[in-house]
Protein backbone atom coordinates (compact mmCIF):
# COMPACT_ATOMS: atom_id res chain seq x y z
CA UNK A 1 0.00 0.00 0.00
CA UNK A 2 1.26 3.45 -0.90
CA UNK A 3 -0.10 5.40 2.60
CA UNK A 4 1.26 9.05 2.40
CA UNK A 5 2.88 8.61 -1.13
CA UNK A 6 1.29 11.14 -3.17
CA UNK A 7 3.12 11.76 -6.76
CA UNK A 8 3.68 10.25 -9.53
CA UNK A 9 6.80 7.68 -10.54
CA UNK A 10 6.84 8.38 -14.18
CA UNK A 11 9.08 5.32 -15.11
CA UNK A 12 12.39 7.23 -13.33
CA UNK A 13 14.26 6.55 -9.93
CA UNK A 14 13.33 8.96 -6.73
CA UNK A 15 16.31 10.76 -7.35
CA UNK A 16 16.28 11.58 -10.96
CA UNK A 17 12.76 12.31 -10.73
CA UNK A 18 13.14 14.81 -7.42
CA UNK A 19 16.33 16.66 -9.99
CA UNK A 20 13.87 16.86 -13.02
CA UNK A 21 10.98 18.48 -11.42
CA UNK A 22 13.84 21.01 -9.34
CA UNK A 23 14.59 21.94 -12.75
CA UNK A 24 11.34 22.71 -13.98
CA UNK A 25 10.22 24.66 -11.29
CA UNK A 26 13.20 26.75 -11.32
CA UNK A 27 12.72 27.36 -14.88
CA UNK A 28 8.89 27.88 -13.99
CA UNK A 29 9.39 30.79 -11.63
CA UNK A 30 12.44 31.68 -14.48
CA UNK A 31 10.68 32.26 -17.17
CA UNK A 32 6.60 32.71 -16.25
CA UNK A 33 5.78 29.38 -18.32
CA UNK A 34 7.19 26.11 -19.20
CA UNK A 35 5.72 23.33 -22.09
CA UNK A 36 5.88 20.08 -20.97
CA UNK A 37 4.27 16.61 -21.02
CA UNK A 38 0.08 17.03 -19.62
CA UNK A 39 1.20 14.34 -16.89
CA UNK A 40 4.67 16.22 -16.06
CA UNK A 41 2.64 19.82 -15.99
CA UNK A 42 -0.19 18.47 -13.72
CA UNK A 43 2.79 17.47 -11.12
CA UNK A 44 4.62 19.84 -11.88
CA UNK A 45 1.89 22.16 -10.14
CA UNK A 46 1.83 20.58 -6.59
CA UNK A 47 5.30 21.44 -6.53
CA UNK A 48 4.99 25.18 -7.67
CA UNK A 49 1.89 25.99 -5.46
CA UNK A 50 3.68 24.53 -2.34
CA UNK A 51 6.44 26.82 -3.07
CA UNK A 52 4.56 29.85 -3.72
CA UNK A 53 2.72 29.07 -0.26
CA UNK A 54 5.94 29.08 1.15
CA UNK A 55 7.10 32.47 -0.46
CA UNK A 56 3.60 33.89 0.74
CA UNK A 57 4.33 33.00 4.39
CA UNK A 58 8.16 34.79 4.46
CA UNK A 59 10.21 33.62 7.27
CA UNK A 60 13.41 32.51 7.28
CA UNK A 61 12.71 28.80 7.73
CA UNK A 62 10.19 29.21 4.43
CA UNK A 63 13.20 30.72 2.54
CA UNK A 64 15.83 28.11 3.30
CA UNK A 65 12.81 25.30 2.23
CA UNK A 66 12.46 27.02 -0.75
CA UNK A 67 16.29 27.30 -1.67
CA UNK A 68 16.60 24.17 -0.74
CA UNK A 69 14.43 22.90 -4.00
CA UNK A 70 14.86 25.91 -6.21
CA UNK A 71 18.23 25.93 -8.41
CA UNK A 72 18.90 29.98 -8.85
CA UNK A 73 19.07 32.14 -5.57
CA UNK A 74 17.80 34.80 -7.73
CA UNK A 75 14.81 33.09 -8.61
CA UNK A 76 14.35 32.49 -4.90
CA UNK A 77 14.51 35.90 -3.82
CA UNK A 78 12.22 37.23 -6.40
CA UNK A 79 9.67 34.69 -5.90
CA UNK A 80 10.01 35.95 -1.95
CA UNK A 81 9.98 39.86 -3.32
CA UNK A 82 7.00 39.17 -5.41
CA UNK A 83 5.03 36.39 -4.20
CA UNK A 84 2.88 38.85 -1.30
CA UNK A 85 2.27 41.13 -4.16
CA UNK A 86 0.85 39.07 -6.98
CA UNK A 87 -0.68 35.92 -4.55
CA UNK A 88 -1.61 37.83 -1.54
CA UNK A 89 -5.61 37.44 -1.74
CA UNK A 90 -5.57 34.43 -3.72
CA UNK A 91 -5.91 31.27 -1.72
CA UNK A 92 -4.86 28.58 -4.21
CA UNK A 93 -4.39 27.88 -7.71
CA UNK A 94 -1.43 30.11 -9.00
CA UNK A 95 -1.26 27.97 -11.82
CA UNK A 96 -2.92 27.45 -15.56
CA UNK A 97 -2.38 24.14 -17.47
CA UNK A 98 -3.72 24.73 -21.29
CA UNK A 99 -3.62 21.63 -23.34
CA UNK A 100 -1.96 22.27 -26.97
CA UNK A 101 -2.13 19.00 -28.91
CA UNK A 102 0.35 16.75 -29.82
CA UNK A 103 4.10 16.18 -29.81
CA UNK A 104 5.23 15.88 -33.15
CA UNK A 105 8.20 13.11 -32.88
CA UNK A 106 5.91 10.65 -30.70
CA UNK A 107 2.27 12.02 -30.43
CA UNK A 108 2.90 12.40 -26.90
CA UNK A 109 0.09 15.52 -25.28
CA UNK A 110 1.72 18.34 -24.64
CA UNK A 111 0.33 20.85 -22.19
CA UNK A 112 1.56 24.45 -21.12
CA UNK A 113 2.09 25.36 -17.21
CA UNK A 114 1.67 28.99 -16.66
CA UNK A 115 1.87 31.22 -13.84
CA UNK A 116 -1.98 33.01 -12.88
CA UNK A 117 -1.48 36.86 -12.73
CA UNK A 118 -3.77 38.88 -10.90
CA UNK A 119 -6.25 41.46 -12.75
CA UNK A 120 -4.02 44.74 -11.38
CA UNK A 121 -0.79 42.57 -13.06
CA UNK A 122 -2.06 42.44 -16.06
CA UNK A 123 -3.86 45.56 -16.30
CA UNK A 124 0.13 47.40 -15.74
CA UNK A 125 1.41 44.98 -18.92
CA UNK A 126 -1.26 46.45 -20.90
CA UNK A 127 -0.37 49.72 -19.99
CA UNK A 128 3.39 49.61 -20.43
CA UNK A 129 2.98 47.86 -23.90
CA UNK A 130 0.55 50.42 -25.22
CA UNK A 131 3.13 53.17 -23.45
CA UNK A 132 6.02 51.57 -25.06
CA UNK A 133 4.62 51.34 -28.35
CA UNK A 134 3.38 54.65 -29.59
CA UNK A 135 6.35 56.74 -28.54
CA UNK A 136 9.37 54.43 -29.29
CA UNK A 137 7.19 54.57 -33.42
CA UNK A 138 6.98 57.95 -33.60
CA UNK A 139 11.00 58.23 -32.67
CA UNK A 140 11.70 56.02 -35.17
CA UNK A 141 9.47 57.09 -37.98
CA UNK A 142 10.49 60.66 -37.07
CA UNK A 143 14.81 59.52 -37.07
CA UNK A 144 13.91 57.98 -40.05
CA UNK A 145 12.06 61.00 -42.17
CA UNK A 146 14.96 63.34 -40.44
CA UNK A 147 17.66 61.17 -42.31
CA UNK A 148 15.70 61.23 -45.30
CA UNK A 149 15.45 65.19 -45.24
CA UNK A 150 18.84 65.46 -44.40
CA UNK A 151 20.32 63.71 -47.17
CA UNK A 152 17.75 65.17 -50.00
CA UNK A 153 18.98 69.17 -48.45
CA UNK A 154 22.50 67.65 -48.84
CA UNK A 155 22.17 66.60 -52.14
CA UNK A 156 20.20 69.44 -53.63
CA UNK A 157 22.83 71.82 -52.06
CA UNK A 158 25.68 69.87 -53.25
CA UNK A 159 24.26 70.10 -56.75
CA UNK A 160 23.31 73.71 -56.95
CA UNK A 161 26.64 74.58 -55.72
CA UNK A 162 28.25 71.82 -58.74
CA UNK A 163 25.78 74.05 -60.91
CA UNK A 164 27.12 77.49 -60.09
CA UNK A 165 30.70 76.69 -60.21
CA UNK A 166 30.35 75.62 -63.33
CA UNK A 167 28.49 78.52 -64.74
CA UNK A 168 30.84 80.96 -63.10
CA UNK A 169 33.84 78.93 -65.09
CA UNK A 170 31.86 79.11 -68.02
CA UNK A 171 31.05 83.07 -67.57
CA UNK A 172 34.73 83.99 -66.51
CA UNK A 173 36.54 81.83 -69.76
CA UNK A 174 33.97 83.99 -71.84
CA UNK A 175 35.16 87.13 -70.34
CA UNK A 176 39.17 86.07 -71.29
CA UNK A 177 39.74 86.70 -67.33
CA UNK A 178 40.07 83.37 -65.80
CA UNK A 179 41.69 80.80 -68.90
CA UNK A 180 44.93 80.59 -66.91
CA UNK A 181 43.40 79.33 -63.77
CA UNK A 182 41.23 76.59 -65.44
CA UNK A 183 42.86 73.43 -65.40
CA UNK A 184 44.52 72.07 -68.90
CA UNK A 185 41.39 69.44 -69.79
CA UNK A 186 38.88 72.67 -69.44
CA UNK A 187 41.09 74.69 -71.18
CA UNK A 188 40.90 72.52 -74.09
CA UNK A 189 36.40 72.13 -73.75
CA UNK A 190 36.67 75.99 -73.65
CA UNK A 191 38.39 76.50 -76.96
CA UNK A 192 36.80 73.60 -78.28
CA UNK A 193 33.49 75.93 -77.59
CA UNK A 194 35.31 78.93 -78.84
CA UNK A 195 35.90 76.96 -82.64
CA UNK A 196 32.11 76.02 -82.72
CA UNK A 197 30.84 79.22 -81.66
CA UNK A 198 32.58 80.81 -84.58
CA UNK A 199 32.04 77.90 -86.96
CA UNK A 200 28.11 78.23 -86.25
CA UNK A 201 28.45 81.89 -87.14
CA UNK A 202 30.27 81.53 -90.41
CA UNK A 203 27.90 78.86 -91.31
CA UNK A 204 25.11 81.66 -90.44
CA UNK A 205 26.32 83.98 -92.37
CA UNK A 206 27.32 81.92 -95.68
CA UNK A 207 22.98 80.57 -95.42
CA UNK A 208 22.34 84.34 -95.32
CA UNK A 209 24.42 85.54 -98.38
CA UNK A 210 22.80 82.25 -100.05
CA UNK A 211 19.27 83.17 -98.96
CA UNK A 212 20.11 87.33 -100.06
CA UNK A 213 21.56 85.76 -103.63
CA UNK A 214 18.56 83.73 -104.44
CA UNK A 215 16.06 86.07 -103.45
CA UNK A 216 17.62 88.54 -106.15
CA UNK A 217 18.29 85.47 -108.72
CA UNK A 218 13.99 85.43 -108.08
CA UNK A 219 13.52 88.85 -108.98
CA UNK A 220 15.68 89.37 -112.38
CA UNK A 221 13.36 85.78 -113.41
CA UNK A 222 10.29 88.10 -112.70
CA UNK A 223 11.36 90.97 -114.53
CA UNK A 224 12.75 89.06 -117.81
CA UNK A 225 9.06 86.85 -117.60
CA UNK A 226 7.35 90.12 -117.54
CA UNK A 227 8.17 91.87 -120.74
CA UNK A 228 7.64 88.73 -122.50
CA UNK A 229 3.98 88.50 -121.64
CA UNK A 230 3.77 91.85 -122.94
CA UNK A 231 5.08 91.21 -126.48
CA UNK A 232 2.71 87.76 -126.45
CA UNK A 233 -0.85 90.62 -125.65
CA UNK A 234 0.72 93.18 -128.31
CA UNK A 235 1.05 90.43 -131.05
CA UNK A 236 -2.57 89.13 -130.36
CA UNK A 237 -4.20 92.42 -130.60
CA UNK A 238 -2.46 92.84 -133.97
Amino acid sequence: MRHRKAGLKLNRTSSHRDAMFRNMVTSLFKHQRIRTTDVKAKELRRWADNLITLAKRGDLHARRQVLSIVREKEVAHKLFAEAAKHYGDRPGGYTRVTKLGRRPGDAAPISLIELVLSEDDKKKKTKKKKKAKGPIAEKIADKKKGIKEDGAGEKAVETKKADEEEKETIEEAKDGTAIEQIEPDDKTALLESDTISEDLDEKASEETLESAESEETEKIETEIKKPSEKTKGTESET
